[in-house]
C-alpha cells in the first residue's frame, strides 16, 4: 500500500473552518476505489495543526492525484495555510492496520 501522512499548518482564522473547507475532498476521496482510509486529526499541542493519515492500494494513488476533487482541493486549501504542508509518502509492505504487540487489551 501507499501510506501517506501530511501535516497542515492552518492560519488561526481558518482553524475552526478547516474541516468544512476539506469536507468535499475528504468525502470524495473516501469513496474512491482503492482508498483504504483518509482520516484527519487535530494536534492537541497546536490547534492550528491538522494531520491527515491516508492510505491507498498501490494502483489507486495515481487516480487520486488526477481526480477532479484533488485538483479542486489543491486550489481551495492554500488560502487557509500558513506554509506548504509537510508530507511523508511511502510504499509499505502492509495491507492495513495491525494490532499493537506491546499493548494488549482483553
Amino acid at each position: 500500500m501507499i501510506f501517506i501522512v501530511v501535516k497542515f499548518t492552518v492560519k488561526p482564522e481558518w482553524s475552526d473552518r478547516w474541516i468544512d473547507l476539506t469536507r468535499d475532498f475528504t468525502e470524495a476521496t473516501r469513496r474512491e476505489a482503492g482508498n483504504l482510509w483518509f482520516d484527519w486529526s487535530r494536534s492537541v499541542e497546536d490547534p492550528n495543526r491538522f494531520i491527515l493519515i491516508e492510505a491507498f492500494q498501490d494502483d489507486a494513488a495515481e487516480a487520486h492525484v488526477n481526480s477532479d476533487h484533488f485538483s479542486q482541493a489543491m486550489q481551495d486549501m492554500p488560502q487557509a495555510l500558513v506554509e506548504t504542508p509537510e508530507i511523508i509518502s511511502e510504499r509499505i509492505a502492509a495491507e492495513g492496520w495491525g494490532r499493537m504487540g506491546e499493548l494488549t487489551v482483553e
